[in-house]
Formats: C-alpha cells, sequence, structure tokens
C-alpha cells in the first residue's frame, strides 16, 4: 500500500509542477510589464515563451496517462523527442548565461529557468517508466532495465540541484529533494535486491576478505614537529573563554584540538561513513552525482574539475578496494583503480544541501554558536554576521591537498573518516606566506605561493609550474603549528591562520564555516 501510494505520489507531484510551470510562465506572458513577483521574467519573452509551451505539452501528456490506463499508455516517441529536444535549448540557453557572471551575482532568473526546464525533462522522462507510476508493478519490466534510464532521470535533477542550485520558490530545491527521495523509495521496492546496491547487498558484493570499510593506508605520514595543543572535551562556555582571554591581544586565539567532541555523531557511530556500502545507500545506490577536483592540488598545472556520479567516484578513485563492488547504475563490475589515474577530491562542497540524507548523520558543534573574535590583522577579511554555519564536505583518496591558504571565517574541522595532517601559520606572518593575487581572472590573495610538500622535501615540483619556490630557506624558518586528526577530532582554525591540509589516508571531514 505504502508503494502505490508513493508511486501515486510522484505522479501527482510531477503533474502539479508542470502545472505550476505553465501557469506562472502564462502570467508573464500575460503581464503588461515585468515584475519582481515572478524571477522568470528577466529571462525574457522568447524563452518565457518557449518554456510554456513545453510546459504545456508536458501537461497534456499527463492528463492523459489520467484518463487511460497509466499502466498501457505511452506517448508517441517523436513528440517525447521534439519536447525533450526544446527542452534541452532552453537548458543550454540558461547554463551559457552562467558564465558571463560570478555565481554570486547571477541573476536568479536564469537558475530557475535551468531549473524548470530540468524538471519538465525529469517529468517527461519518468513517463516513459510506466512501472514507476503504473497502479501495478511489471517486475519483468522492472527486471530488464539496467538502471541506465534510472541513473538518467536522477542526473537532470543532481545537475539542477550542483550547477542552478535548484533555484524557484514554488518548484525548487524542496520539491527536486522530495521527488528523488520518492524515486529512491519507488525503484528499490520494483527491483529485487540483485538488481540494486541496497545497504545488505552492497555488503555482500565486496570480494571476499574485503571489510566493508574505507582502507586506513597511509602511503606518506609527514612528522608533527610542533603540536597544537589539544583537549579532551570542551564545554562551550569554556571554547567562549578560550576565545575571550588569549594571552597574546594582538594575535588572539590559536587554534585548539577538541579530541571526543562529536564521538556521538551518527556518521561515526549507527551511520558511519567509514562504510562504502553505507555511503552508496544513501547515495540513490552510487547514482547521486558530485562534482570533484582532478589534480593534486588546486593551484597546480593541469588541474580541472568534473561532476561524476557517487559510485565512480568511490570505485574508480577513492579505494581501491571497491573494485569488488558492482555498479549501482549498470549492474556492470566496476573499473579497477588505475595506478596512474589523478587524483580526485570531493572538495568544499556543499554535500549536506545536496543530500540531506547524509545531513542528518552529524550535529553543528555548539562552538559554532560562540561569539569569536574579529580578525586579528585586516578588518577588511570580517564578513556578514552568518544566520548559521556554512558547511562543507571534503571526501578524497590519501594524497589530497588543500594548499596553503586562508579563510575569512572561522572554522571548525571536524574528522570523521581517516586521518588528515594539518600545519597553520599565524596571520602575524602573513607577509612571509607570498599572497598569489589574482590570477587569470580569479582572485588568490588568500592563497599562498608557497608549497608546503616542496618545501618540506614530501613533493616534487610540479612540471611546469609558473611560480618557482623561491626562499625555501627563508620559508622553513617561519614557525608554524602542525598535528594529524583523527576520527572524533574537530580542530579550531581562528579567523587569518593560515593552514594546509593533507590527506593521509581515506578521508571524510566536514568543516564548519561561522563567525
Amino acid at each position: 500500500m505504502a508503494y502505490d501510494l508513493s508511486k501515486e505520489h510522484l505522479f501527482r507531484s510531477c503533474a502539479d509542477a508542470a502545472e505550476a510551470i505553465r501557469i506562472e510562465c502564462s502570467s508573464v506572458l500575460l503581464a503588461d510589464e515585468y515584475t519582481e513577483e515572478s524571477s522568470l521574467a528577466g529571462c525574457g519573452r522568447a524563452l518565457v515563451d518557449l518554456l510554456l509551451r513545453q510546459a504545456a505539452q508536458v501537461c497534456v501528456c499527463y492528463q492523459d496517462l489520467q484518463s487511460a490506463n497509466a499502466t498501457t499508455a505511452e506517448i508517441p516517441p517523436e513528440k517525447r523527442s521534439l519536447i525533450s529536444k526544446r527542452l534541452d535549448d532552453i537548458i543550454s540557453i540558461s547554463y551559457a548565461k552562467f558564465y558571463a557572471f560570478v555565481f554570486r551575482d547571477l541573476p536568479t532568473c536564469w537558475r530557475q529557468l535551468y531549473t524548470d526546464a530540468s524538471i519538465l525533462k525529469f517529468c517527461l522522462g519518468f513517463l516513459q517508466y510506466p512501472y514507476l507510476y503504473g497502479s501495478a508493478t511489471d517486475s519483468k519490466a522492472c527486471h530488464e532495465e539496467t538502471g541506465h534510464e534510472i541513473s538518467e532521470l536522477v542526473r537532470i535533477l543532481d545537475l539542477a540541484l550542483i550547477l542552478a542550485g535548484a533555484a524557484g520558490e514554488k518548484r525548487g530545491r524542496r520539491w527536486v529533494n522530495e521527488t528523488l527521495k520518492l524515486l529512491h523509495m519507488i525503484w528499490k521496492e520494483a527491483t529485487t535486491p540483485k538488481d540494486t546496491l541496497t545497504l545488505d547487498s552492497a555488503k555482500k558484493r565486496m570480494k571476499p576478505g574485503v571489510e566493508d570499510v574505507f582502507s586506513s593506508a597511509e602511503p606518506f605520514t609527514p612528522p608533527v614537529k610542533h603540536p597544537i595543543e589539544s583537549v579532551d572535551g570542551l564545554p562551550m562556555e569554556a571554547f567562549q573563554a578560550y576565545m575571550d582571554n588569549s594571552q597574546d591581544l594582538k594575535l588572539g586565539p590559536r587554534p585548539l584540538i577538541i579530541r571526543s567532541s562529536i564521538r556521538d555523531w551518527p556518521a561515526l557511530t549507527t551511520n558511519p561513513w567509514r562504510s562504502p556500502s553505507y555511503l552508496l545507500s544513501r547515495t540513490f545506490d552510487g547514482r547521486r552525482l558530485v562534482p570533484v577536483e582532478i589534480g593534486r592540488s588546486y593551484v597546480d598545472e593541469g588541474w580541472g574539475q568534473k561532476i561524476i556520479t557517487f559510485n565512480e567516484f568511490l570505485t574508480e578513485y577513492i579505494d581501491p578496494s571497491l573494485a569488488g563492488v558492482r555498479d549501482g547504475s549498470s549492474g556492470e563490475p566496476a573499473i579497477s583503480p588505475s595506478p596512474t589515474r589523478s587524483t580526485a577530491y570531493l572538495a568544499q562542497h556543499p554535500l549536506f544541501t545536496q543530500l540531506p540524507s547524509l545531513r542528518n548523520d552529524i550535529l553543528i558543534p555548539d562552538y559554532c554558536y560562540t561569539a569569536p573574535p574579529p580578525h586579528p590583522t585586516d578588518p577588511s577579511i570580517d564578513q556578514p554576521e552568518l544566520d548559521e554555519p556554512l558547511l562543507n564536505a571534503w571526501l578524497g583518496p590519501p594524497g589530497t591537498i588543500t594548499p596553503l591558504h586562508n579563510d575569512p571565517y572561522h572554522n571548525i574541522l571536524t574528522q570523521v573518516v581517516g586521518r588528515k595532517y594539518v600545519r597553520l601559520y599565524s596571520p602575524l606572518d602573513t607577509e612571509e606566506m607570498q599572497a598569489r593575487g589574482r590570477e587569470n581572472g580569479v582572485e588568490m590573495g588568500n592563497t599562498s605561493l608557497m608549497d608546503v610538500g616542496v618545501v618540506e622535501g614530501w613533493d616534487a615540483l610540479p612540471e611546469n609550474d609558473d611560480h618557482v619556490q623561491e626562499d625555501l630557506d627563508a620559508f622553513k624558518k617561519v614557525p608554524f603549528l602542525d598535528c594529524i586528526l583523527e576520527p572524533g577530532d574537530a580542530l579550531y582554525i581562528p579567523i587569518g591562520w593560515w593552514h594546509y591540509v593533507r590527506g593521509l589516508s581515506v578521508s571524510f571531514s566536514v568543516s564548519f564555516w561561522w563567525n
């Protein structure tokens, strides 16, 4: 019964979304002049009219299915193809606008246009699979499906989340998240355990002798020379006192490791992120998309970015032992990681906004609701007060590097899986950091020219590096603090402190920016 209700709910939700887009586009075109009430208006009448016509046709498709036998009615392929092509055109046109603006300055209309066209494309694609919305389940059809088509439905909405932020007050992130949740529930019920990577079946598909945990191997472990002060647990009031009573009034509070402060998080206990099968179960069997950085460090030659499925990220980049888990999107064996494959890093990504299913596994530390001091040397870096802390995920294999840089907020960096080496330099030594400045149109003033790995001899100087490492001996004399973060640790990084972070093993961290 719950299964049929979920299918009915998703069918109705798609029909309602298409109708809402049609009505909003009509109101924009009928208005004597554009108003702020509709953000779509800023895209121009021609594009709004094109979106309206596609919405109207999708609405007709849903109406036809409601009045016919929903398990047998079909949309003519040529009609579906034409509507899909026009929606792709709208998505392409709106996405082209993303390159004309810094994202924070991008007019909302283009983000909503991208999102609405993506929603219509999903609604149209959803109708291709009667067993996902019909009153009865054609189990044979389900079993014959490879999963590629379902992965495409997931891809459409994930791109709207990642690229456009799923803009739109009426049909935005909430609609997309709820739709993906319902689709996953329906798909799990419509397929047998052998056809999908449920939590239990994913565990069974590990190679014999391979545990359902990420490898803890560390190819290289730097020595800790100047340990950061650490405490075992710290009440919120004591942390506030720590920041208020710095021994160096000019510098302000120093970095501090707070051990065991996150040990009760579900991510470390009942919902373990160290388990690949658990993460796959929370990412639509690995079908969800994630943006990753390709390359050793974002300041290296050849560094780039791409969007891939979570399953591909795990099996091809994160942990070689996961080659025994089958691809949740196709049922085919996953590709074994190549020794020559570039490093991939899911870095500073708002993963928990995109994947609410993981958000409940963590808690915002109480420390993020204290009143920290301003920047100790440069008040211009201080940002307007945040309503809530900014959360970002950091997941990668051994050897990932975040180059020496500073942040415009206070930071609580929490370690959930694996270990990381962190080195910090005082904001009083900013001149010695040799900030990069503006490069290729991008402001890099918060990133140092100095490569800690090269300075220490851990890494070779990257080929074709435009920035020759000068004054290495002088830089070695600059005082620093360092540590290795273990699972369950939280590192307080005060605003203005330069920090270099190196993944030692497979590592999953969460950072909380606040002010």
